[in-house]
């Protein structure tokens, strides 16, 4: 497979994309299913990094543009939740979603002036979006 490996910082955490100028159909194979393969990958360059320096990583890896995408999909779900929750009063709860997805939509709950809170057991873990205090 071809790609280019991009290291940078977000929010202080380590962040390495794998990225291709071109296609990226083989480097989809790498994210899988709903981004099951890209997290099984994540997690096992977190054990690695900790295997090195004795102390957990919050390395973020993304393949093909696939978190990034994942990003909007979810921050564009939430602003709809935020619009239903103002008009009805009441709070709404999500899909289930890994700790990744729920840090985006507790960050956009938070932009827009209401509360959310996480519920559940993994991996049936879900954002419940608040009404108004």
């Amino acid at each position: 497979m071809d790609g280019d490996i991009d290291i940078s910082v977000e929010a202080g955490r380590a962040k390495v994309a794998v990225v291709a100028e071109g296609p990226t159909q083989d480097l989809k194979r790498l994210v899988g299913p709903d981004g099951e393969v890209l997290d099984a990958l994540q997690d096992l360059a977190r054990l690695a990094v900790q295997s090195e320096t004795g102390e957990l990583s919050r390395l973020m890896l993304d393949i093909a543009d696939f978190r990034a995408g994942r990003r909007e999909r979810l921050a564009e779900q939430a602003r709809e939740v935020i619009e239903r929750v103002k008009e009805s009063g009441l709070r709404e709860s999500l899909p289930p979603m890994n700790a990744f997805e729920r840090k985006v939509v507790h960050d956009v709950v938070l932009g827009a002036g209401l509360a959310s809170e996480s519920e559940g057991e993994d991996p049936h873990r879900y954002v419940v979006v608040l009404p108004a205090a």
